[in-house]
């Protein structure tokens, strides 16, 4: 911060003021401003822009309560955050986990904004989830609370305004029982109000996979541009979500291995590779904890006892579970390994402190707004489908994927080369999704 710009201080400074007790959010901000200060040197009318830019344009807080199975009511609290829509309609996912607060969702928000500038398509950025958690909750109970929540969301939500998707917590079932209640509500089958639908009733081949396959095809374009392969690596991969899980998929398809992933419990090591039949059969059939895993798999697979995933030593790192997972301490384990690049496929998941780490010790780190961003373009590329009755192949799609990727890629170190911090894939990310952001506002007027 000790660099920045003075206008800079000045909002994070009000930032911070009229942001109180939202650490989350004030540290998604001052990361970007961390990059921010050639950029307004350049073209001083964005600090005006800035500064709006800080303030969502709409934070909607909301009761939801539903009846569980022993007909008890309960109650939790909704968010949605519509952050700005200078370049299309909101878009982001809902979250559902005992951790949501409004702190959580204005940062992932703020992030979307950018992300969403990086995929080149016409979409705003917004976040929204709730702090209910679907862990151990039979589909019925589910079901109830997603009647709820959407009860009241419907009414800030449409196919022009904005957009939902899956997040934490928020898969194919969520979707569906979202989607039916706001049909049943609007009496209208508008497909493109929400992303993530089945394949059979609106939804898009490869959207599943899109957030894992794109980080691991932003690697794939960072390590192609050092002349390098997945061929032959080994690579850490915390989470065995949806996002992990795809990851986990296509590096195995690009000749890496995955050695290591893990939940909230721990984690496993295979040196083998991790074998996604089986990852699949425990975490999305049986809904257990990965020490099924390792009693399934057996042949020497072992559940880590000490330290973190990130202490095992690998060449690649995708931290693909939550946000500030990956520490300073963390980050100093994978630069003694030898590790040569981290891609963030979760929101935020590495630390400042961790950062810094890596990149003095010249490993290529790639932020998540631009390495993650393959699930929301995806999302965009679901809404087209949807605007025009259509429907795509996964061959296609996916190649649609990928050519966004490699746009991103391209894109974050281009801007990185011509605001003189060549190779730096967090300059070129932020300012590459700040100036396209602010010019449409500036052209806008003042809204």
């Amino acid at each position: 911060m000790s660099d920045w710009a003075p206008q800079l201080h000045d909002i994070y400074d009000v930032v911070n003021r009229r942001n109180p007790g939202e650490p989350e959010f004030q540290q998604a901000v001052r990361e970007v401003f961390d990059s921010l200060s050639p950029v307004v040197a350049k073209h001083p009318e964005y600090v005006d822009v800035l500064t709006r830019m800080c303030e969502p344009e709409r934070q909607i807080i909301f009761r939801v309560p539903w009846t569980d199975a022993n007909g008890d009511v309960q109650i939790n609290r909704g968010f949605r955050v519509e952050f700005n829509s200078a370049l299309g309609p909101y878009k982001g996912g809902l979250r559902f986990h005992p951790s949501v607060n409004l702190s959580i969702v204005k940062f992932l928000g703020f992030e979307q904004i950018f992300k969403n500038s990086l995929t080149g398509l016409p979409i705003g950025g917004g976040k929204g989830g709730s702090d209910f958690d679907p862990k151990g909750l039979s589909d019925l109970e589910i079901m109830r609370f997603c009647q709820s929540f959407m009860t009241e969301l419907y009414r800030h939500i449409g196919e022009y305004t904005d957009v939902p998707a899956g997040d934490i917590g928020v898969g194919g079932r969520e979707i569906g029982y979202l989607f039916g209640q706001y049909k049943r509500i609007t009496n209208r089958y508008e497909s493109g109000v929400l992303t993530g639908k089945g394949v059979s009733w609106g939804g898009s081949l490869v959207r599943p996979e899109a957030t894992g396959y794109g980080a691991v095809f932003f690697v794939d374009e960072m390590l192609k541009s050092k002349g390098d392969t997945f061929e032959g690596k080994k690579v850490l991969v915390s989470g065995s979500g949806n996002v992990a899980t795809y990851a986990i998929e296509k590096i195995h398809q690009l000749g890496g291995t995955v050695i290591g992933c893990s939940d909230s419990s721990g984690y496993v090591i295979d040196d083998k590779g991790i074998d996604l039949e089986i990852l699949k059969e425990v975490k999305e059939v049986r809904r257990a904890r990965l020490s099924e895993y390792v009693a399934l798999r057996g042949n020497g697979t072992k559940v880590g006892t000490e330290g973190s995933l990130w202490q095992v030593p690998a060449d690649i790192a995708l931290p693909c579970a939550t946000q500030n997972e990956l520490d300073e301490n963390d980050a100093k384990a994978l630069v003694a390994n030898g590790c040569i690049i981290v891609g963030e496929g979760a929101n935020m998941p590495t630390t400042p402190e961790a950062i810094k780490v890596l990149q003095a010790a010249g490993v290529g780190y790639a932020p998540g707004k631009a390495a993650n961003a393959g699930g929301v373009a995806t999302s965009a590329l679901e809404m087209q489908q949807n605007a025009s009755r259509d429907s795509w192949s996964f061959e296609y799609a996916e190649g649609r994927l990928n050519a966004i990727m490699r746009d991103i890629h391209r894109n974050c170190l281009e801007t990185a080369d011509e605001y003189g911090d060549p190779g730096n894939y967090v300059t070129g990310a932020n300012i590459a999704g700040f100036v396209k952001v602010a010019d449409a506002m500036n052209s806008l007027g003042v809204i």
